[in-house]
């Protein structure tokens, strides 16, 4: 996560982010309309924006502080990890969520091939809109028991892909695009209901066994690291994420 400079030519209100090796100024109205680099989004809110001149290179405040590591409702298997780029050969990748492409941040499960914008991943888990009275739930895909169901978003009346998530009312049966119920999307703050504990049962399988154990080392370790509050602290927490790393490779070894 970004963290606030000390350096000694940093003013009070500079920072310093990891995926820059620039110190980011805050800017204060701007001239002209400026894109975030991470969630690919304009400033376009009265929110803090920071920025590097030199390198053209700029993050809206909720980018800067997004976690590095969450667990998310939404891929409950494993900790999803914030990439600065794609990890794929295109320097692209199509959301799990909204089905659209992205170029900039993302949160990944490189094992699973599992990528999510990262307003995408704080959209709320319950919203109302203009267009219906009720309260709208998020799904992750199609609400419906026959996954072979096809139906529209009822706002913009366009076939919805049945793996996109969606807003849904389960009682009217009225189900909306996440772009068309959230019209200007931003990177909110991420609630704890999108930090939740994989589930780890027991099985009989060894190898999934060693993988649940992992998996349980693994969320304890991102809860540690998305807590800590200063750079001592940070330091420790890049060494746990390197355990992390080691663990899993000896996980994967051991299921082979």
């Amino acid at each position: 996560m970004g963290r606030q400079n000390r350096g000694t030519n940093a003013g009070p209100q500079d920072k310093q982010h990891f995926s820059h090796s620039h110190i980011l100024k805050l800017i204060v109205n701007p001239t002209g309309t400026l894109n975030c680099n991470a969630c690919e989004k304009p400033n376009n809110s009265h929110t803090p924006f920071y920025g590097c001149n030199t390198c053209q290179y700029f993050l809206h405040d909720n980018c800067f502080n997004a976690p590095r590591f969450i667990n998310h409702s939404s891929h409950p298997s494993h900790p999803l990890t914030l990439h600065q780029i794609p990890s794929y050969s295109s320097r692209s990748y199509t959301c799990k969520a909204c089905g659209s492409a992205g170029n900039g941040f993302c949160f990944s499960c490189a094992a699973c091939e599992f990528d999510i914008h990262l307003h995408c991943a704080s959209s709320p888990s319950s919203i109302l809109v203009n267009n219906h009275p009720h309260q709208l739930e998020l799904h992750f895909g199609s609400p419906y028991e026959d996954k072979n169901i096809k139906y529209n978003c009822d706002m913009c009346n366009v076939i919805m892909n049945r793996d996109d998530w969606l807003y849904y009312c389960a009682g009217c049966d009225f189900g909306s695009h996440l772009h068309c119920a959230i019209t200007s999307p931003e990177v909110g703050v991420f609630p704890k209901q999108h930090r939740p504990i994989p589930n780890s049962n027991s099985n009989p399988n060894p190898s999934q066994n060693s993988n649940s154990s992992w998996n349980s080392h693994a969320n304890a370790a991102v809860e540690m690291i998305n807590s800590v509050n200063d750079d001592h602290d940070r330091l420790i927490a890049a060494q746990i994420a390197a355990q992390i790393d080691a663990r899993g490779r000896r996980a994967i070894l051991d299921s082979i």
